[in-house]
């Protein structure tokens, strides 16, 4: 099989380049297009992945955590984000974060997300966050790596195995979009009604508490 990339299949996202700094710097520049809910709207983008992976399989959960340093984090029990091994034999994880999705990112009108809003793709968080560690658990390895305004600034850091698959997004909104954190339990009932085949949970962890919620 040629491992060449210009032989891969693109699907979701083009596999010949890991960031299109254009592509991040439109984002930046119109935050509210791309996160009109603030951080809520965020969140979204990212669950709508674990949704993708639990509607293949039948079922998937995911918890949503809201950190107290103001940060968030979405960890689902997914396969994990694709990789492949390039011609040089590097392993090579598909660019979610740091270019569009094919299927949404210039197609508003392809899908809908909870809040009424268009779903855009995994760029928008990383491109709007401070900064985004994406940690991947995948049958054959587990890495992390962490990326500052959707650049990478850290190569893929082995992390070691637990025997559990999935992803998990990590992230620091942009601090204008911080103080719009409105997210509760109702609105995971709602993600629910959407998607039927994710459970989400939410763990809030600010201010020193631990309340969880369905």
């Amino acid at each position: 099989m040629d491992g060449s990339k210009a032989s891969w299949v693109n699907t979701t996202h083009d596999w010949a380049d890991i960031v299109d700094a254009e592509h991040l710097g439109q984002i930046r520049q119109e935050p509210a297009e791309f996160a009109p809910d603030g951080p809520k709207h965020l969140v979204l983008e990212v669950v709508a992945y674990a949704a993708d992976e639990a509607a293949s399989r039948g079922g998937g959960r995911c918890v949503v955590t809201l950190h107290s340093d103001g940060s968030v984090s979405v960890k689902d029990d997914g396969r994990g984000t694709d990789t492949r091994v390039d011609e040089h034999g590097r392993v090579v994880k598909k660019p979610v974060m740091a270019t569009k999705d094919l299927r949404f990112f210039d197609l508003p009108e392809a899908e809908r997300l909870p809040d009424g809003h268009p779903r855009r793709g995994m760029s928008v968080v990383a491109a709007l966050s401070e900064w985004l560690i994406h940690t991947n658990r995948r049958l054959n390895g587990s890495w992390s790596q962490r990326y500052e305004h959707g650049v990478p600034v850290s190569d893929l850091e082995p992390v070691e195995t637990d025997g559990t698959t999935g992803t998990c997004v990590h992230f620091l909104p942009d601090k204008a979009l911080r103080s719009q954190w409105s997210l509760n339990a109702g609105d995971l009932a709602r993600w629910s009604e959407h998607w039927p085949d994710l459970t989400v949970r939410l763990e809030d962890q600010r201010d020193g508490g631990d309340r969880s919620g369905r």
